[in-house]
This record gives C-alpha cells, sequence and structure tokens, in this order.
C-alpha cells in the first residue's frame, strides 16, 4: 500500500515537472562563448546584405552565418540601438550617434554627432532608438530626438521622459514615462485623447494589426484600440502577461503576435485559435528576459537576451518536442493521437494530451516500438506488449521485448518481432490470439511476409533467417539464408520492403532473395543509390528516411529515381539513436525519434532552399578577392554565406581544382592549408536532389614562396655567384698555395733524389769496385793458384828428375826416368777441367760479352783471352796450358788479328776494356 502511493505521489511529481513540454519551434542558441561579446543584446537587425547585426553593450555583433565579428564603439560606450538603412547600419549609444559601412570584409564607423554640440544641455542622453519617417533618420533618447536628413541634424527636447516613439498610421507616436501617448506633427506634440488610461504606464511597444492598435505595457499587460475605443486585451493570456513585465512585442505573418518578456521568456500567441507557446528557460531559451526582437527574411526570430542570443524558427516546417529534464529519456518511438503524442522511451510510455505530459502508470522500463493499427497503438516493451485504445491503457501480453511490428503483405496479419522468436496476430480486433513461431527461439529484430507459408526475420546481433510453415502454422524448415550464402559478416541485418519487395541490408550491401536459385543476389538498384547508409525507415510506398555518415536525408522514389532532400544536421545533431530510426507518418507531417524528445517534420514541404551565394574569402583576417593572390602556405578561411538562418538554408557542396568528390560545406566554412603555389579554382555546388548545380565559383592565385620570388632568386643567384667567386679565388690561393708547395716539395725531392742518386751511385762504384776487386781478389787467387800448381809441378819434377839423377847412372835408363816423371809431372786431366770450370764462372761476364762482339772466337781463344786479361805472361801461360812459347805468341797474333788490333794497341789492356 505505501508503495503504491509513493508511486502515486511519483507520478504527480512527474507530471507537474513536464506540465510545461509541448511541440516548439526550433531554437539555435547563442552564448557568449560563441560571440565573444558582452551579455546583453539591446537590438537586433538584419542588414541588406543578410547579416544579422546585434546592439551588444560595447560592441556591434555581425553575424553572416558562417562566423561572428565584433567591432567595439569608438567612444567604448554602450551601443542600445541600431537600425537599418540601405548599406549604413546606423546606431546609438552615449552622447553619441552615427553608421556603420562595411568596406572589404571589415565594418567602418562614421560619427554624425561628433562635434556638433548636440548634448551640452544634457546629463544622462542614451539613444535608445533609431527609426527611420518620412524619409529621415530619426534618434530617440529617453528626453531629446535628433532629426537627421543626411545633411544637418534638427533637435526636439521634449517636456517629458520618455520610453519609446512609434510609427502608427503614417503618424509619429511619443509613448511617455506616466503622462501617456502624444503624437508628434511638425515638432508639435498632442496628447492623443481617449487614451488616459495608459497614464502612469510605461509603454514598450505600440503595433497596428488588422486595424487594431494594440498598446505593450511593461507592468499591467496588453491594450486594444479598434474604432477609438481604447480597453484592456480580453484575452486570459493578458493576465499572465501582467505579471510578467513586457519588454517587447511584434506581430508577424499567419496570425501571430511575439511577446518578450523580462522573466517568464517569449510567448507565441495564435491569433486564430488563441493558443500560445511559451519558450522560455525550462524548455530551450538560455534566459527569460528577452530585450529586444528581431525578424529576418526567412520571417523567422532573434531574439536580444539578457545574456546571449535566440535564434527562433517559427515559420520553419520543423517542430522539435524537447525534454531538458532528462526525465523522459530517449525515445525510441512516437505517435500522435487525437489529442496529441505517445512516445516509446527508455524511461517507458509518456503521453502528451491536453498540454499535459505524464507517465503511462506501470510501464517504466525500456519501450520500444509504437504502431498504430485501426484505432489501437500496439507499444512494445521490455515487460510485454501494450494496448492504447480510447484513451485506456492495457496489457496484451507479456511477450518481452516488442522491438519491432510489421503488416504483411498478403493478409491482415501482423509480425512482430520480440525477445523470443516471430509473433504473429492474425485477428486484429482480437488481440489476445496470437501464434508464436516455432523453430528460432532467439532475439528478432525485424520480421517481413510476402509469400505464404514464409517469413523472413534478421536476428538482433547476426543472421538472417527464412521460415517456412504449413497451413497449421507448424514450422517446416528455418534456414540460416547468411550462412548459407556464405557470408561472414552478417551482423545488424535489416530488411526494408520497398513497393512490395523485402530487400536486406548486410554490411553496407544490399541483396534480395533469388527463389530460382535459393540464393541471395545483390540490388543493383539499391546498391548503387543507397551502398553506404547505417539506418532506413519506411514512410510511404514512395517516401523514407535514410542515414548516411550522420546525416538524414528524406528520399521521394519516383519510379527507379530516388530524390534527396537532406535535412540540416543541426535539427538532430548528436541526438540519433543508431539502429533505432523510427519514422511515424501523420496527415502532412512524419515525426522523428531523438534522444531527448523528437522532431516534427512535414512531408510534402519542398525546400525552396535559397541558390545566391556570396563567397568571402579572409587570410590573416584580411579580405581576400576574386582572382587575387595569396602568400603561400597561408591558411584560407572561406565563408559561403546564403543568407539563410532556417530552413531554407541551402546544403552547399564544392569542388577546388576539379576535384572528383564533392565535399559538403561544413556549416558555411571552407579551411584551405598546405595549397600548392599556383591558380586554384573553387567552385560551390547545390544538390537539387538529383544534380550538383554550380552556383558560385571562387578563383584565386597562391603566390610562390617567399624563397622563390623574384627578389629572393636575385638573391640566390648574387650569393650563388659570390659563392663561386670566393670559391674560385679560393681555389687559385689553394692551387697556387699548392703550386707553391709542390715545386718546394718537388725541388725537396729533387735534392733528396740527388742524394739518395749520389749516395746510390756511390753505392753502386763501391758495390762495383767491391766486386771488381772480389772478381780481380778471385782471379789472382786463381792465378796464384795455377801458378803455385805450376810451380808445383815443377817443384815435383825437378825433385824427381834430381832423384833420378842421383840414383841412376845408366844414361838411357835415366832418359827414360826422366821423361817418365816429366809425364807424372804433367795436371791431370780432372784438376785441369776443375780449374777451367772455376776460372770461366769467375769471367762468365767477361766471356758472354766477348762471345756477342766477337762471335768467330774459339774456346782456346776465349781461354787465351781469359789468361790474357789476368795479366799472365806468355810463358806462364805456355807453362799452364803445357805448349810452347812460341804456340802461346802465335796464338796472341791471331787473336790481334780477329781483334782487328793496331800493332801499337796492347792486347791485354784492350780485353780489360771488354
Amino acid at each position: 500500500m505505501k508503495a503504491k502511493i509513493v508511486l502515486l505521489i511519483l507520478f504527480g511529481f512527474i507530471s507537474s515537472q513536464l506540465y510545461s513540454q509541448e511541440l516548439l519551434p526550433f531554437v539555435e542558441n547563442y552564448s557568449k562563448s560563441n560571440y565573444h561579446g558582452d551579455n546583453q543584446i539591446w537590438n537586433v537587425a538584419q542588414g541588406n546584405d543578410e547579416a544579422m547585426y546585434f546592439a551588444n553593450n560595447h560592441y556591434l555583433l555581425r553575424y553572416d552565418g558562417v562566423k561572428w565579428e565584433k567591432y567595439m564603439s569608438p567612444n567604448k560606450s554602450v551601443i542600445r540601438s541600431i537600425m537599418i538603412d540601405g548599406d549604413r547600419v546606423y546606431s546609438g549609444s552615449y552622447k553619441e550617434f552615427g553608421y556603420w559601412f562595411r568596406k572589404e570584409g571589415k565594418m567602418y564607423y562614421v560619427s554624425i554627432s561628433k562635434g556638433k554640440n548636440l548634448f551640452y544641455d544634457s546629463e544622462n542622453e542614451e539613444i535608445w532608438k533609431i527609426f527611420k519617417f518620412n524619409n529621415k533618420i530619426y534618434f530617440q533618447s529617453f528626453n531629446e530626438i535628433f532629426l537627421y536628413d543626411g545633411k544637418s541634424i534638427k533637435k526636439t527636447k521634449l517636456p517629458f521622459l520618455i520610453s519609446y516613439c512609434f510609427q502608427i498610421d503614417k503618424q509619429l507616436l511619443i509613448a511617455s514615462v506616466g503622462k501617456g501617448v502624444y503624437k508628434m506633427t511638425n515638432s508639435k506634440i498632442e496628447k492623443i485623447k481617449g487614451w488616459e488610461i495608459l497614464e502612469n504606464n510605461v509603454i514598450h511597444t505600440i503595433e497596428k494589426y488588422q486595424n487594431k492598435t494594440y498598446i505593450f505595457t511593461q507592468k499591467k499587460g496588453v491594450y486594444v484600440a479598434e474604432n477609438g475605443v481604447l480597453n484592456s486585451w480580453k484575452n486570459p493570456l493578458n493576465e499572465t502577461l501582467k505579471t510578467t513585465n513586457i519588454n517587447v512585442a511584434r506581430f508577424i505573418k499567419n496570425n501571430t503576435l511575439i511577446i518578450g518578456t523580462a522573466s517568464k521568456g517569449l510567448y507565441i500567441f495564435e491569433l486564430n485559435d488563441g493558443s500560445y507557446k511559451n519558450i522560455n528557460r525550462n524548455n530551450v531559451l538560455m534566459n527569460n528576459s528577452i530585450l529586444s526582437i528581431g525578424q529576418d527574411k526567412e520571417n523567422d526570430l532573434w531574439l536580444g537576451l539578457d545574456n546571449g542570443i535566440a535564434h527562433i524558427e517559427v515559420n520553419s516546417p520543423i517542430s522539435i518536442f524537447y525534454d531538458n529534464s532528462g526525465v523522459l529519456g530517449s525515445v525510441y518511438s512516437v505517435a500522435t493521437t487525437e489529442k496529441g503524442y505517445l512516445m516509446a522511451s527508455n524511461h517507458g510510455i509518456f503521453k502528451y494530451e491536453d498540454h499535459r505530459f505524464s507517465l503511462v502508470p506501470n510501464t517504466q522500463g525500456q519501450a520500444w516500438n509504437i504502431s498504430k493499427i485501426n484505432n489501437k497503438y500496439l507499444i512494445g516493451h521490455n515487460e510485454g506488449t501494450f494496448v492504447y485504445e480510447n484513451a485506456l491503457f492495457s496489457k496484451l501480453n507479456n511477450i518481452n521485448g516488442g522491438w519491432n511490428l510489421a503488416k504483411s503483405n498478403i493478409n491482415n496479419s501482423y509480425l512482430q518481432s520480440t525477445y523470443s522468436g516471430v509473433i504473429i496476430y492474425n485477428d486484429i480486433n482480437n488481440l489476445s490470439q496470437k501464434i508464436a513461431v516455432k523453430g528460432l527461439f532467439k532475439p528478432i529484430k525485424y520480421a517481413a511476409q510476402n509469400r505464404e507459408h514464409e517469413i523472413w526475420a534478421a536476428d538482433n546481433y547476426r543472421g538472417l533467417y527464412r521460415i517456412l510453415y504449413n497451413d497449421a502454422y507448424e514450422t517446416t524448415k528455418v534456414e540460416n539464408v547468411t550462412q548459407f550464402n556464405k557470408i561472414a559478416n552478417d551482423f545488424g541485418v535489416k530488411i526494408f520492403e520497398f513497393r512490395n519487395e523485402i530487400l536486406f541490408l548486410i554490411h553496407n550491401s544490399w541483396y534480395t532473395y533469388n527463389y530460382i536459385t535459393n540464393q541471395l543476389q545483390e540490388n543493383e538498384l539499391f546498391n548503387s543509390n543507397f551502398k553506404n547508409i547505417s539506418d532506413i525507415a519506411a514512410i510511404d510506398e514512395s517516401h523514407f528516411i535514410v542515414l548516411e555518415e550522420g546525416l538524414l536525408y528524406h528520399i521521394y522514389a519516383n519510379e527507379n529515381k530516388f530524390i534527396w532532400n537532406s535535412i540540416q544536421e543541426k535539427y538532430y545533431k548528436g541526438k540519433i539513436i543508431n539502429d533505432h530510426l523510427k519514422i511515424f507518418k501523420t496527415k502532412d507531417h512524419y515525426l522523428l525519434n531523438l534522444d531527448d524528445g523528437f522532431i516534427s517534420l512535414q512531408l510534402k514541404y519542398k525546400n525552396k532552399q535559397s541558390t545566391n551565394v556570396k563567397i568571402e574569402a579572409f587570410t590573416n583576417d584580411n579580405l581576400v578577392k576574386n582572382k587575387s593572390k595569396i602568400n603561400y602556405n597561408s591558411e584560407l578561411r572561406i565563408s559561403v554565406i546564403s543568407g539563410r538562418f532556417g530552413a531554407t538554408k541551402p546544403n552547399l557542396f564544392y569542388k577546388i581544382n576539379n576535384a572528383t568528390n564533392f565535399t559538403p560545406i561544413n556549416e558555411g566554412l571552407i579551411i584551405l592549408n598546405n595549397l600548392n603555389s599556383g591558380s586554384h579554382d573553387l567552385t560551390i555546388y547545390h544538390n537539387d536532389g538529383l544534380h550538383y548545380n554550380k552556383v558560385s565559383n571562387f578563383q584565386f592565385i597562391v603566390a610562390k614562396p617567399w624563397y622563390f620570388s623574384f627578389w629572393m632568386i636575385l638573391v640566390y643567384v648574387i650569393v650563388i655567384g659570390m659563392i663561386l667567386y670566393l670559391y674560385y679565388k679560393w681555389n687559385k690561393m689553394k692551387y697556387i698555395q699548392k703550386l707553391e708547395l709542390r715545386e718546394e716539395e718537388l725541388k725537396h725531392q729533387k735534392k733528396i733524389l740527388e742524394i739518395e742518386l749520389k749516395a746510390e751511385n756511390e753505392l753502386n762504384i763501391q758495390e762495383y769496385e767491391k766486386h771488381i776487386l772480389e772478381l780481380e781478389l778471385q782471379s789472382k787467387t786463381f792465378e796464384v793458384a795455377g801458378k803455385s800448381l805450376s810451380i808445383a809441378k815443377q817443384s815435383e819434377m825437378m825433385e824427381n828428375i834430381q832423384g833420378i839423377l842421383d840414383n841412376e847412372t845408366d844414361f838411357n835408363k835415366l832418359k827414360s826416368e826422366i821423361k817418365k816423371a816429366v809425364k807424372i809431372t804433367v795436371v791431370k786431366k780432372h784438376e785441369w777441367e776443375t780449374f777451367e770450370t772455376n776460372l770461366n764462372q769467375i769471367h762468365n761476364t767477361f766471356i758472354i760479352n766477348l762471345s756477342k762482339k766477337y762471335p768467330n772466337l774459339t774456346s782456346k781463344d776465349i781461354k787465351l783471352c781469359i789468361y790474357l786479361k789476368m795479366n799472365l805472361s806468355s810463358k806462364e801461360i805456355a807453362q799452364i796450358v803445357n805448349i810452347s812459347l812460341r804456340g802461346v805468341e802465335l796464338h796472341r797474333y791471331r787473336l790481334r788479328k780477329k781483334f782487328n788490333l793496331l800493332q801499337d794497341e796492347n792486347l791485354s789492356k784492350f780485353l780489360l776494356t771488354v
């Protein structure tokens, strides 16, 4: 019992917290971190250049949809007001007013009031409003009005404090502070009769709409003047406005009134049906104090806040259901009801009806899918399946995890994919009757059927299955088709039905089933158009939505052509739930789930995107004109400005230098770095769904690197010339030094060589003399040996003869013994041969030279020449060779003839020269 009470209290608390949630226009918030300025935004206006301008305390802000620009007021005072007239942006601040103009990508200020001595009698005059009336510019402070006709300034000092001036029915109305409303004609001030009720009020806005004049007071709500009668606005909202402090208000098209308050944000009031929406800090605004309201050419709103800027797309076909509280959680499916919406989230089932948002009791937990069948809503939940019918919820069954519900293409049955397989509902009027398909008890994410007795089922994790059954719904076969077709990567298979054909998305490729070959075959049409998509959801037979590389595209199928309409990323950036893209169609809208709510888009909406773009290129904050030159290695930031901020903002692409691929332009900015020197061509394209159409072109030239410029090349030539010259001089000097060194070295080497040659010659001479001495010594030795041998033989012979003479008396015997002794005394043959051999070795060189010069010499001639060279006498030679002296003389005579010696030439000396 206590638990139920706690739950009831919790449900009541949640309902009270979510009471203010509703479908709202899309809002973009810009904080100081975006524009880097001050807090308050006192005035907002769009320039003729389609950029938005903001009076931001000490700064004039400019935003062209791509980048923010910030300019300091000239006297560093607070800029309270701005007004656009032609190419001028008029601004007013403390004791100062003038205008800004744009030149070469920057804003420049021209003071109108400077030097005019306009504020000599004023203590605290700030220009709070600037407006144009009768082709003249008016600058309004709290006490004075300054009229500027382009040349001179006329000053009108008022006898009372005023809040603002307003142009109504070609009249200039002046709202005083506490004294009512006046009109000014030709500098004359006249109080409006019948409006006395406005006295003691501070009036912030007067607007005329549909023949009624609306007066918006600060603390007493809204008054309406019609047919000369002024009354309090008879609308329930007016009681709320009396407690909010109205700061600003304006009417926009489609009978819509916009009211900005000081404490409760913005009210969007629909005059057609009396409904209103309150946009405040509890839903999407950064703060509740609205200081100013501006409108762009798309009829969307720009709010100047007490701290920041808000862009509200009130004219956009896109609306957002927000949940900043976190109670709703991530929405996995959404559907419309007669009174509002149903949402299936990870926190349970929620409903939004009669402007109240609440959690359906007993539905906490993960809810996956909502499908509408006739007037019933089947809701797949982690705890089972719920039914919503006639504003009542009930639990249909306890089958866990109803991921998806698909209608069969052959009958009126429905297939539900659950945690435990596929469930078939044959009778929509009796949903309690269900059939669980047997044979495949596992988590099934998608199911489809376009043939009798056959169901296709995709596993939540991996695998595609073909289930066959009979008339009694008895499973006859379960086939793992991806395994059978040997598809290795079959994780996260998706089933998509298109024109009664079942398609399978398996690992970025599309397949259909060929019943002839019983094989999967690639689908050429879808593979050529949707190869890289990550998710897909059907809307109807001709429309579906795809998610490609994080971007959503609405696809219109016209026969076999697919027209792509991109949905701007800002509406869903970071909010898509991967693998759980759900679309619910309702009339001319379709609802798309997000992780903090859902988005509503018009199905038949044709995005009339503007294709007029302007290109502003900057490098180092300096404007780069078309076909101009930039420095090498400098960053080029190219702003592609469409002048559109809302739903009509075009999705643009670019190519540079005829590249192959079209590159999307992210947030209108192209940043180019590391460009090669030379000419470059940047082309901007818009995609109409089928084709890329050229919309603009920008050409620029990247200069050569500074180190390749003309002057640097000239410097290089001079430096290289100097280096070569110095190198030449250095080489020449080194060459001369080398020559001198070489010359000295040669002289030194010559001296050394001379010394070495002299020493070598002396050594050779010494060696030669030594050799000659050795030869002479050997020769003398042999001469002595020969003579010794001869003397020894003679001595031996003489001794033998002496002995014979002493012992023998017989003459004949004596004669015989003497002959015998002489014969014995003769040198033995082998001794003589040995002697001659040694003699030839000693005089070998002499023998060779002699034989070459005189080849007709005999061996005896040569022997005689050797004896003569040895300086032996004829007698000594006769004794050695054992011939007579005459025989030696005769042999010597013959040699002289062979040598052709003259009579006075000495033979022995001649032989020494050979």
